[in-house]
């Protein structure tokens, strides 16, 4: 197991935003966690990547009990947080960018080698490495996000909405890639709330209610699931 969750609860001041959570992840996964807005699913990823505090429950990452530390520790382990709305740094070039995703790597010849697999990936990052990246398209904005997280070379890589706000040709390509860095052997946590995308390319699933994990199945079974096809896939 890479990364046991169990009875996790978090909190904003008075308001409870999940309530006794448990998951798991297995090494080479691709788990998708779906749920409609203001389920906790957000919560959930900032939860895991130390930008929030439980307030009671245990999150473990190949040993190492994650609610207990810092995010910058955290990175360290091998788990890298794109989060929701991209949160590049717009006045910076898409190279910078890059660069700042892996300002813990020491190594100058394995910094440029990531940058270099993040150009692979994503050919049109290549072709504007030097542009300023809030000058991109959000398709690009959002490959560059997803860049920068897999330049910490995580173990767990950690997406949140990657597919908010695109059009249905980019949501294909950005699932094409989601695909493509799971094959290389990274792990993948996704939430999406295109969730027949999501469950399209998940090995698992599990749905998130009001705070709490209400199923948790194989993806194909999910998305043959008549509650989860009513609530989720528009019937």
């Amino acid at each position: 197991m890479l990364l046991d969750i169990q009875n996790l609860h978090v909190s904003y001041g008075a308001i409870k935003a999940l309530h006794g959570v448990s998951l798991r992840i297995d090494p080479g996964e691709i788990v998708t966690l779906i749920g409609s807005n203001g389920a906790g699913k957000t919560t959930l990823l900032r939860t895991i990547s130390g930008l929030l505090r439980a307030t009671a429950g245990e999150i473990v990452f190949e040993n190492s009990p994650l609610h207990r530390l810092k995010p910058h520790e955290i990175v360290r382990l091998g788990v890298s947080h794109s989060p929701e709305g991209r949160q590049i740094f717009a006045n910076l070039t898409v190279r910078e960018n890059l660069l700042i995703g892996g300002y813990q790597q020491t190594s100058k010849s394995k910094l440029h080698e990531d940058t270099e697999k993040a150009y692979t990936l994503f050919p049109v990052l290549s072709e504007r490495r030097e542009q300023k990246a809030g000058t991109l398209s959000g398709g690009e904005q959002q490959m560059l996000a997803i860049g920068r997280a897999l330049m910490q070379r995580p173990k767990l890589l950690l997406l949140d909405e990657p597919s908010l706000g695109l059009a249905p040709l980019i949501v294909r390509k950005i699932f094409q890639i989601i695909r493509e860095i799971n094959s290389t052997g990274t792990t993948v946590f996704l939430v999406e709330q295109n969730a027949k995308q999501a469950l399209g390319i998940a090995h698992r699933g599990y749905v998130l209610q009001s705070g709490r994990v209400i199923k948790t199945d194989d993806a194909k079974k999910l998305l043959a699931d008549p509650d989860v096809q009513n609530a989720y896939l528009g019937g």
